[in-house]
């Protein structure tokens, strides 16, 4: 079996691997970190779990320890929780050498990020947002010198969704630089790579004989569910989990920020322990949920899909998607968060009616079948009726909750930034929040209307 000796990587890294508990390289780091260590762009791209940080993380560091300055290299990530478990596993690593780092992503004080960009730390690890932000905004660092650039989770950040962002950055860098780019889905970006360099990749990108897209450990099952009494059914699966399971750590997906947050809310009030984790909460909120979650003080995280790429959470045991997803890369992302590292993990999805056409992609994707996950009928009958209402008696708390303002902050500044007249933006503002409640009262009107017409 290849040893990290056999890549040339030097003692003390291996000495630090040894402090974490990292003994062998794992088949991208085996193939990737020869090929970085030579000078070359790379694509690596294998299922979650696989530990592609490290197969980025360490050639750098070692490249640094040879030639050290800063800003080194700089590493783009489209979440801010992953940019700081990323930030976090260098400081673990190059503790030996007093690395220097410092993690730029939204929701913190851009005064005090300032100030650390300022210092030059080697190792930038950043959301496209904020970094765009700094480099428009003050000329107290320069991203000129870095040797590396890399794009974890590459397929999202050169989806579309940040082309502006990255336009401003790619201009700030130099043209003699490493770029490496790491996903666990990664076919989307291969036609983009030129944007970010113009040498000959190496490839690398993992197989098995399987020809199944999520790893062999995740036993994947499906609950087919009404639309309406999907929240019921939620319950009942994790009530059904915990029969076997009783210590279990257990992430629960859902489409937005408002259903995360109801989902939440009612869950507590049954008697379901949780945190919540979505783009409305305050970073430091967002950073303390994850923290009880990942040191299993609190068992439950009802997370969007900000929480679905990266984030290794190794105690996890199951994953519920309460909504499909449209895209069936972003199902193999979540699904990723058990099962990882060759332990075992379940995932199950709670399927409606209007969901099978995606239920049948996702399966061509990942190239398996999903099996029935057996709940009790009898009790979704029984805990129908007390879900539904302390759903609906959150959403009315919601709704008297500043939980839209920062949305609406955000909004404000980007129509001032376009050129609008404040008083204009406030009006337009104003309309917005009456179109928003309106639905929301006939909503949960005709929810009551069903759930009497359910009792009677």
């Amino acid at each position: 079996m290849t040893e990290f000796t056999d890549l040339n990587i030097s003692s003390w890294i291996i000495d630090q691997l040894k402090l974490i508990g990292v003994k062998k390289p794992t088949p991208i780091q085996q193939n990737c970190i020869p090929a970085i260590l030579s000078g070359k762009d790379c694509i690596g791209c294998a299922k979650t779990g696989s530990g592609k940080t490290l197969a980025f993380a360490l050639p750098i560091l070692q490249k640094l320890s040879e030639d050290p300055y800063g800003i080194f290299a700089l590493v783009l990530t489209p979440t801010r929780e992953l940019a700081f478990q990323i930030g976090d596993q260098f400081a673990a690593i190059g503790k030996t050498i007093n690395l220097k780092k410092c993690t730029i992503v939204g929701g913190m004080d851009m005064v005090v990020q300032g100030q650390e960009l300022a210092r030059h730390p080697h190792i930038v690890v950043a959301t496209p947002g904020r970094l765009a932000d700094h480099l428009e905004s003050c000329n107290t660092f320069s991203l000129a010198r870095i040797k590396f650039l890399v794009l974890d989770e590459a397929d999202r950040l050169l989806g579309g969704h940040f082309d502006e962002q990255l336009s401003v950055i790619f201009k700030a860098l130099p043209k003699n630089r490493q770029s490496l780019l790491f996903s666990a889905t990664i076919t989307d970006a291969l036609d983009k790579v030129k944007q970010v360099s113009t040498k000959e990749w190496f490839i690398w990108e993992s197989t098995d004989d399987s020809g199944v897209a999520t790893v062999k450990e995740l036993d994947q099952r499906y609950v087919l569910c009404p639309k309406d009494v999907r929240d019921a059914f939620l319950v009942e699966v994790i009530r059904t989990f915990r029969a076997d399971n009783e210590n279990g750590s257990i992430m629960i997906f859902t489409d937005t920020c408002k259903n995360c947050q109801l989902l939440s809310m009612t869950l507590n009030e049954v008697g379901f322990d949780n945190v919540a984790l979505h783009a409305m909460i305050k970073q430091k909120e967002r950073l303390s949920a994850l923290s009880k979650f990942k040191s299993n003080h609190t068992k439950i995280l009802i997370a969007t899909d900000v929480a679905a790429r990266g984030l290794d959470i190794p105690i996890v045991a199951l994953v519920i998607n309460h909504n499909i997803p449209n895209i069936p890369k972003e199902y193999i992302h979540r699904v990723g968060r058990t099962a990882r590292a060759g332990r075992g993990g379940m995932a199950v999805s709670l399927v409606t009616p209007y969901d099978i056409n995606l239920l049948h992609a996702i399966e061509e994707t990942i190239g398996t079948k999903l099996t029935e996950f057996k709940v009790e009928d009898k009790e979704i009958v029984n805990i129908f009726t007390q879900i539904s209402v302390t759903k609906r008696e959150a959403e009315i708390k919601l709704d008297e909750t500043d939980f839209y303002e920062k949305k609406m902050i955000n909004k404000r500044k980007k129509l001032i930034l376009e050129g609008k007249d404040p008083d204009e933006v406030d009006e337009i503002l104003e309309k917005k929040k009456k179109k928003r409640r309106k639905p929301e009262k006939k909503e949960i009107k005709s929810k009551k209307d069903s759930t009497s017409k359910e009792t009677n």
